[in-house]
């Protein structure tokens, strides 16, 4: 394993755990945030279908759908 395979692992898992990219990309020394999605914009799916079950559940509890 290579260092710059445990770098791209960190940074899937820090995203993963949904610490913001504007944070992943600081830890890395991205030099723009475009940087750091570009490179794991793979994350991206699982993220946004977290983000859809989040605000399905958000709107869910204000409608009273629960």
């Amino acid at each position: 394993m290579r260092l710059h395979d445990v770098r791209h692992s960190c940074a899937s898992l820090m995203l993963a755990q949904k610490v913001p990219a504007k944070v992943v990309q600081s830890v890395l020394g991205h030099s723009s945030y475009h940087l750091t999605m570009d490179t794991y914009s793979h994350m991206l799916p699982q993220l946004q279908e977290e983000a859809r079950e989040a605000q399905a559940n958000i709107l869910g509890a204000v409608l009273g759908n629960t």
